[in-house]
């Protein structure tokens, strides 16, 4: 039986309310635009989810696919992408980040 990367991640993007396909983990991120989004998380203090995507290069590459996003990391929040680095640094600055976070419920670890 084949793996269905796309279905693995259709199931992760839906069953987390918070997720980010990051480099690394929170503890200890490989990059440094993984590390800004995963302090700005921690600063807001909302439990999230997240995948390494350094550990499966498949779904790495599947994840850029699924998301038509070249680059790490993706937040996604309520099934939806909201961005990378640069989209979740505007909206954590202008405060619609916390916004969009407190709407969206509790996540759990992966």
């Amino acid at each position: 039986m084949s793996r269905d990367v796309m279905q693995e991640i259709e199931q992760e993007v839906k069953s987390n309310p918070v997720l980010l396909y990051m480099k690394g983990s929170p503890e200890q991120p490989m990059c440094g635009f993984s590390f800004k989004v995963v302090q700005m998380l921690s600063e807001i203090g909302k439990p999230y989810a997240y995948v390494n995507i350094l550990a499966d290069e498949a779904k790495r590459q599947a994840v850029k696919e699924y998301s038509s996003w070249p680059t790490f990391p993706q937040l996604y929040v309520g099934g939806e992408l909201v961005g990378g680095c640069d989209i979740v640094t505007e909206m954590f600055e202008s405060q619609e980040l916390q916004q969009l976070l407190e709407n969206a419920g509790t996540a759990t670890a992966k």
